[in-house]
């Protein structure tokens, strides 16, 4: 009776982590973790003086850099940015600090071959939160210019899949849990060192960093913006999977990387 209640129990916690999965956005082809998504990793691309700092893509959790950013990378491509991404942390599951520690490592080889002096990041939902970690504790407050989170889980979820998640398959996914021992080191204070520029954009549509407030970030609005998608087009309905591919979403995430400082509190976009 034992032996059947552990295999009772093992199925019904694989179940919940595939359910865990599918609600975080697990959505890319097999193979496509060694595709780079189009306009990024040029190794050659050489910043220019309207696009000094290249950007670095931060993909969320569960997902590949070429299905997350599919739409995103081109458009900054077009715009004149050097555009790069990587993989990290076995789709994103490892424990944060050691994903961070990847970014480290990658921002200083697109800084040695671009000869910039800093990038600029921008990260979807644990790509736009475990940045911070990097700026706050790895050295990274000096490299970084602007850090844009698209729906970032900077003070977690209290979506009950990530834990469930974590409790199989996903060290991140317990860090990423509202009240972590992780978080509650990343948000002490002071919350946005400085350094970077800060620009956490969020969605009332959120269903995976619950409360969608979750994203927003303390600091001083000289170098911290808030952005919640529906205070300018109230009838968006863009979730959390779907951000990254926004248009709406692009346009804030281009106004925060071309003036100097976080994007404009008053930007107006094209409402789609």
């Amino acid at each position: 009776m034992r032996a059947r209640g552990t295999r009772r129990t093992a199925r019904l916690l694989a179940v919940t982590a595939i359910a865990a999965l599918c609600a975080f956005g697990l959505t890319a082809p097999a193979g496509a973790a060694d595709t780079p998504p189009p306009g990024s990793n040029d190794w050659s691309c050489k910043p220019d003086s309207a696009h000094p700092q290249p950007v670095v893509l931060v993909n969320g959790t569960f997902k590949t850099s070429s299905e997350n950013w599919l739409t995103l990378s081109p458009a900054l491509a077009n715009a004149g940015y050097c555009v790069f991404s990587f993989e990290y942390g076995g789709l994103e599951t490892a424990p944060i600090p050691d994903s961070a520690a990847e970014l480290r490592d990658f921002v200083n080889a697109v800084l040695g071959a671009t000869g910039a002096k800093k990038v600029d990041i921008v990260g979807h939902s644990q790509g736009g939160m475990m940045p911070r970690y990097y700026v706050k504790f790895l050295g990274g407050a000096t490299k970084v210019d602007d850090l844009v989170g698209i729906v970032p889980s900077n003070h977690g979820t209290t979506n009950p899949l990530a834990l469930a998640a974590g409790a199989t398959v996903c060290d991140s996914c317990v860090d990423q849990t509202a009240g972590s021992d992780f978080l509650q080191k990343l948000n002490s204070d002071p919350e946005t060192p400085v350094g970077p520029d800060y620009t956490a954009i969020a969605t009332q549509y959120d269903e995976v960093v619950v409360p969608y407030t979750s994203a927003f970030l303390k600091g001083p609005g000289t170098y911290v913006t808030n952005v919640r998608l529906q205070d300018r087009c109230p009838l968006d309905t863009t979730e959390h999977d779907q951000a990254p591919k926004s248009p709406l979403v692009e346009q804030w995430v281009l106004n925060a990387l071309e003036r100097k400082g976080p994007a404009d509190p008053a930007f107006v976009p094209r409402c789609v």
